[in-house]
């Protein structure tokens, strides 16, 4: 080995032993002739002395070196001097008296500082993404997922689960999003798809009686790209035979229980609360509430009928009225409460109606239509009280409670209701099987088509098709979806009926999932499963604003990898081989025709 320790292990227990650390030049620092240089690696940074009193060639030597030098040092371990301790750093308190230097390999000047304090643009990171992933915040990021992963296969191995890899190159099926395709050489004209999740395969599994498995596995989505998204992208995908969904949530509750404990240090609170869809769209406006503060909406369109304000009273007769109390405190001018209002157009709104609550009676530029006692009713409802300050919007139902949402949150944050030092899990269930597509004008899947429908809702499904509950669920963490699964149709009839309301006929039913239909032939066992998010997960976790600062290689925005400019064009050749032509401006066409 070229080295005997590593950066970040020696101690004041080891002083006197003669050691060898190899490592990046982070610090060079020149003391009265004395040089110092920090010598840096994955595991820490050590201190290097070297004193021309003692080897003036060897001193002269390392003089010579620059930042980001690539070398290995020899020498005997010092305990530092009283008073010149480092304590923020665990070698702090030795350094080592060099007496060898060898340069394994020069460096030019870094594109920019490796550390934390850099003010550096994402393109930059990504493009030189070798040094960026040498700043403290990327190694610990990139530490914190591995003992993450390391955690998860323990508990999952732990639970009986089998970690079976799946196909990468598989068959286009309509998942709800776009899929990755893939041209074949060997038969052409048709196309693999990368997989946007291994969803019939694990169900598969299930046929195959492997009972219970897992896989960290790479999905696929061409979709735009947000803070949370990028075009592939790490799951923990699980499939368990013959459950119900509170085996799932326990399953994944003990899970988090024992990641939160070995990487944070941190307990979590099981189990976690359960919201069913409809209580929380309700209560928070959204199907992913932040539930670490309070500001929980409330429903007055049955009150506003009562009222003389036409805005609320037409909106109760076909939309709803809805909004949130807050405490004033002074903070409400009525420049911000303009500004709020120009805020919510920006999502949609057509206004924002406010009231302040004073001496138990409402007040504001609206109260005048409201007698004394709507004003009573409105104040118990709420539960305001002197000194709050109440917001509402009154529209259809989605556009109000979408734009509380977002209300809601943007509040709690200018009035730092939340505590960021906390996570709050929740679990949301029973979504709508199915959600109705206006512009296409039929009814399709909430979820996916293999989600099973609510046993008591099977009876007469046909009947109503917005109101049937579906056995699916999501886990959110502090206001942000994090994973989500269902328990499957196993039964072939009713996948044939699910499939007949979306519009999918047997022959399409055969061409785009025939190989799962077959398998169901020949006895599927119950089954449900899951699917978390750990890059959103672990950015959430660690606090990062974006999941690429928690992948070691990402993606830009624009799709793009920085590092290797990819997505790149090709060798002509290569596209003979596969029978495509680029046609300007339209794409690529089979076969040189469009």
């Amino acid at each position: 080995m070229l080295r005997t320790h590593t950066c970040g292990e020696l101690k004041v227990s080891d002083k006197d032993k003669t050691v060898a650390i190899c490592g990046w030049v982070s610090t060079i620092r020149d003391h009265g002739g004395v040089l110092f240089i920090d010598l840096r690696d994955r595991y820490g940074i050590t201190q290097v002395l070297f004193n021309p009193k003692i080897d003036k060639l060897l001193h002269d030597e390392a003089q010579k070196l620059g930042n980001e030098y690539v070398i290995r040092i020899k020498g005997i371990v010092k305990e530092r001097p009283q008073g010149t301790e480092n304590k923020n750093i665990s070698t702090g308190g030795i350094e080592i008296e060099a007496s060898r230097l060898e340069v394994l390999n020069s460096a030019e000047p870094p594109i920019f500082e490796i550390s934390d304090d850099s003010a550096l643009s994402e393109d930059l990171r990504y493009k030189y993404r070798y040094l960026d992933l040498r700043r403290p915040r990327m190694q610990k990021s990139m530490l914190f997922r591995h003992k993450f992963f390391k955690a998860t296969r323990d508990y999952m191995e732990g639970h009986d689960f089998m970690d079976v890899e799946t196909p990468i190159l598989t068959k286009s099926t309509p998942e709800g999003a776009r899929d990755y395709l893939v041209p074949s050489r060997l038969a052409q004209g048709k196309f693999f798809a990368l997989p946007q999740s291994p969803q019939l395969f694990k169900q598969i599994l299930m046929v195959g009686g492997i009972d219970r498995y897992f896989q960290i596995a790479k999905c696929f989505r061409d979709e735009d790209l947000r803070a949370d998204r990028q075009p592939e992208f790490t799951q923990l995908d699980i499939e368990m035979s013959f459950i119900e969904e509170e085996d799932i949530f326990s399953l994944i509750e003990g899970l988090l229980l024992k990641v939160f404990r070995d990487t944070l240090k941190v307990n979590l609170e099981i189990p976690f609360p359960r919201l069913s869809y409809a209580e929380a769209i309700k209560r928070f406006g959204t199907d992913k509430p932040d539930i670490r503060f309070g500001l929980e909406l409330t429903d007055l369109t049955e009150i506003a009928g009562d009222c003389d304000f036409k805005v609320f009273k037409d909106a109760s007769a076909a939309g709803i009225v809805k909004g949130l109390a807050i405490k004033d405190k002074g903070s409400f001018s009525r420049s911000r409460i303009d500004s709020l209002t120009e805020y919510v157009k920006t999502l949609g709104a057509k206004g924002l109606a406010y009231f302040k609550v004073e001496n138990n009676k409402l007040t504001g530029p609206i109260a005048k239509f409201f007698d004394d006692q709507v004003q009573k009713a409105i104040m118990d409802k709420t539960g305001a009280s002197d000194g709050d300050i109440l917001f509402f919007i009154a529209d259809e139902a989605k556009r109000a409670n979408y734009i509380l949402d977002d209300l809601r949150r943007k509040l709690a944050a200018e009035e730092k209701l939340i505590d960021k030092s906390i996570f709050k899990f929740l679990w949301i269930t029973e979504f709508p099987l199915f959600a109705y597509n206006a512009e296409e004008k039929r009814w399709e899947s909430e979820h996916h088509p293999f989600t099973a429908p609510h046993s008591d809702d099977i009876k007469g499904m046909e009947e109503n098709l917005g109101r049937i509950r579906s056995r699916s669920y999501d886990i959110v963490l502090n206001g942000t979806e994090i994973g989500s699964g269902s328990i499957r149709i196993h039964n072939q009839d009713l996948q044939k009926r699910i499939f007949k309301i979306i519009g999918i006929d047997d022959a399409s039913a055969e061409k785009k999932f025939g190989f799962l239909t077959k398998a169901f032939k020949y006895g599927a066992p119950p089954h449900g499963g899951i699917a978390l998010g750990l890059d959103r997960l672990i950015a959430i976790i660690t606090g990062c604003d974006s999941i690429r600062d928690v992948i070691a290689f990402p993606k830009t925005q624009r799709a793009v990898c920085m590092l290797t400019d990819a997505p790149s064009e090709v060798e002509k050749e290569q596209l003979n081989e596969l029978g495509l032509k680029i046609s300007a401006g339209s794409g690529p066409a089979i076969g040189g025709k469009k």
